[in-house]
């Protein structure tokens, strides 16, 4: 004879208010659709910030090159031969000054 031990546990009788547990599963879902929701508008955000920092990387790199062409040119103008041209003939000058200066002590000296 079967002892009570050995009987399988019987199914519990079907609940007797279906509609009670329906609100709770309602607002269940509803919170996970919001949950969704705001994973999609954040997902959005994200992937559009991801595009918006490659495009700003790039503008970046070009106004770097822009401004190292910038630099390089104004570097150039820095040694123009309008500013060099004063201190070259005043080189010059004194050069030939002094040249012509030690032929009359060369000749003194003779």
């Amino acid at each position: 004879m079967p002892s009570h031990r050995d009987r399988p546990p019987e199914p519990s009788p079907p609940n007797s208010q279906p509609d009670a547990a329906e609100p709770e599963i309602e607002q269940d879902l509803q919170e996970l659709e919001t949950a969704l929701d705001q994973f999609k508008r954040r997902y959005a955000q994200v992937k559009g910030d991801r595009q918006q920092q490659q495009t700003l990387q790039q503008q970046l790199q070009q106004i770097q090159q822009q401004l190292q062409d910038l630099e390089l040119r104004l570097e150039s103008q820095l040694f123009s031969w309008r500013e060099l041209r004063e201190p070259f003939w005043q080189a010059l000058r004194f050069l030939g000054l002094g040249i012509v200066v030690g032929w009359i002590l060369k000749s003194c000296a003779s």
